[in-house]
Formats: structure tokens, sequence, C-alpha cells
């Protein structure tokens, strides 16, 4: 199923580039690489990959998953992060997608105003997910 998914987060996310300018990609490699070990790896964001072709490559279980990860227009934060907590595929790939983004050999590459938003911003995803745990 990894190679499959890495397959599908290729091609959705191609010519994307993240706040750097680098290519997006990396990003959810590196997610996907920090989950694997803990039986995930195949989790897709950000891209305009509806929820049933992930149901129908990856099974239901995924697809709720990224539902759960997936923000809603004007969607307040703190809903956003309960609703990550609900699941637990969710809140262990969130977690992984955080400490990628605060990386610091990636922040490293930011203005300083884009890192101090940032850092706010992650600073307050993981008190919201904090005490948490995948259920």
């Amino acid at each position: 199923m990894f190679v499959q998914a890495k397959e599908l987060a290729t091609r959705a996310h191609q010519g994307q580039v993240d706040k750097s300018g680098q290519p997006y990609i990396g990003h959810p490699a590196r997610v996907a690489a920090r989950t694997r070990d803990q039986g995930d790896g195949n989790q897709v964001e950000d891209t305009e990959v509806t929820l049933a072709d992930v149901e129908s490559a990856f099974g239901a279980e995924i697809a709720q998953a990224v539902d759960a990860m997936t923000r809603r227009p004007d969607e307040e934060p703190d809903r956003y992060y309960a609703r990550v907590a609900d699941n637990p595929i969710a809140l262990r790939v969130k977690r992984a997608d955080i400490a990628d983004n605060l990386d610091p050999e990636r922040t490293a590459r930011l203005d300083p105003a884009t890192k101090a938003r940032l850092a706010a911003k992650y600073e307050h995803a993981l008190a919201q997910l904090a005490g948490r745990s995948a259920k």
C-alpha cells in the first residue's frame, strides 16, 4: 500500500512547492517516513484527490483519517484539532506533520515573520493535541 500511496501523492503534488520554495512532495514523504514505523504511511494531504479516491485505493479507515485531517473552510483551529485527535491515525500523522513543519532545517529557509507565525501556530496545535493519545 505504501508504494501506491507514494505514487498517488507524487501525482497529486506535482508542481507544488512549500513555503520555502522546495518541492512540496518532500513534506508528505517525510511525514509518511515518520509514521511508517507506527504502521501508517499511506496518507495523502493537501491535494485534489477526493475522499472517494482515497477510500477506493486504501479503504474506509484511511479515508476516515484523511477526512479527519482535512480542514473545512472557515473552521476554527481548535475544532479541527479536536476532530484530528478523535482519529488515531489522523492524530499520529498530524503530530508527524507538525514535527516536520518545525524541523529546524526547514524553518531556517523561512523569512523571520513567517517563521514566527508558523511557530506560534504549531505551538498552539501541539498544546491542543497534548495529552491526547491515539485510541
